[in-house]
């Protein structure tokens, strides 16, 4: 007989949750690597910016330290030289022309101190930059009372003028300390503590020399006199100065009728050797220089300050506005000085041609 089916054998039930439970654990394993990554990310992040927030700070210091030193190049370059260049050889020009050269110079401070307060300004240099506007503001305020007393330096009270104008100068001596003792180190400073190495400012020097602080010295370079000469003054034994060497740059110039070809430009300085062929010290021995080129006359002189007997010294003259290529005459004349008999040997007349 046929056997009875059999019933099916119930299967052995799985574990429950057991394969829920492998993957919780995988989830929670890739829940902490994601999170790691994360962090991980976001460290790089605040490194990336924390590096370039460091780099713009280290370039915005480094930008201010470019703009002061371009500042400072400027005042001494376009201010100050121009400025004592027209003061020491103001003797040998009209004193309408000094006037308006000096005032034009003063606009230039004051444009010069009116860049400074526009400065983009760090935090970290809030210091250097109040030093800064100091010493530009007294340069423009220095330039403003020397414009006011130079047509009286200039004129008929010239001594007293003089005087008071020495004493403006302590304006620009104050200006060049602050710079030197309060810009210059704070920015390089501030400069160090960012980590920046190797980057200086640059120096700046407004007044030429302390001898401008001297009321007699700055006479005697206003007028091309000593103070207190007199012209009446009885004058013995044998003085005389003498003309010896005149050059341009490493151009020796040889009298006429050789003809010089100088180059430099249209705005050289002529270095003038005098010899004093006297017996005894002579002091503002002023010497004129005349370049006649293209029918007009340029003119220029400064006062050698001192000269001992038997010995030679070199005054530099610069000149400005010669046209290039056109054919000038120069004439250097070192001017008598009291007691002088024989001035044959104080001028010199030479032919030049200057170019580029």
């Amino acid at each position: 007989s046929a056997r009875a089916p059999q019933p099916p054998r119930p299967r052995r039930p799985q574990a429950a949750g057991h394969a829920s439970g492998l993957d919780q654990h995988t989830l929670m394993v890739r829940r902490r690597v994601a999170a790691g990554a994360a962090v991980v990310f976001l460290i790089i992040i605040v490194l990336v910016i924390n590096g370039c927030l460091k780099s713009q700070k280290q370039q915005s210091l480094k930008d201010y330290n470019r703009q002061v030193s371009e500042l400072a190049s400027e005042s001494d370059a376009q201010v100050s030289r121009p400025l004592f260049t027209a003061l020491a050889g103001a003797s040998g020009k009209s004193a309408l022309d000094v006037e308006v050269q000096i005032d034009q110079l003063r606009l230039a401070a004051r444009k010069l101190a009116e860049r400074a307060a526009g400065l983009k300004l760090p935090g970290e240099m809030v210091g250097a930059q109040r030093a800064l506007l100091l010493a530009f503001h007294l340069r423009e305020e220095g330039m403003a009372k020397l414009a006011a007393l130079v047509p009286t330096a200039l004129g008929t009270k010239s001594k007293q003028a003089s005087t008071e104008l020495a004493g403006d100068m302590e304006i620009f001596l104050a200006s060049d300390v602050i710079y030197s003792q309060r810009v210059a180190p704070l920015i390089a400073q501030t400069l160090g503590s960012a980590g920046i190495k190797g980057l200086t400012s640059t120096p700046s020097r407004f007044l030429a020399n302390v001898g401008w602080l001297d009321p007699n010295t700055t006479f005697a370079r206003l007028t091309g006199q000593a103070a207190g000469s007199s012209p009446s003054a009885t004058v013995t034994g044998n003085h005389g100065s003498a003309l010896k060497v005149v050059s341009v740059a490493t151009n020796t110039l040889a009298p006429e009728p050789t003809l010089n070809h100088l180059s430099g430009g249209g705005n050289p300085t002529f270095t003038v050797q005098v010899e004093n062929s006297g017996e005894f010290p002579e002091t503002n021995v002023k010497v004129d220089i005349v370049v006649t080129a293209g029918a007009k006359e340029y003119k220029a002189s400064h006062a050698l300050e001192k000269s001992e007997p038997g010995k030679a010294s070199n005054v530099e003259i610069p000149v400005t506005g010669i046209p290039l290529g056109a054919a000038a005459k120069v004439q250097v004349n070192v001017e008598g000085v009291p007691g002088e008999n024989d001035l044959e040997n104080n001028k010199g007349t030479f032919l030049a041609i200057f170019g580029a």
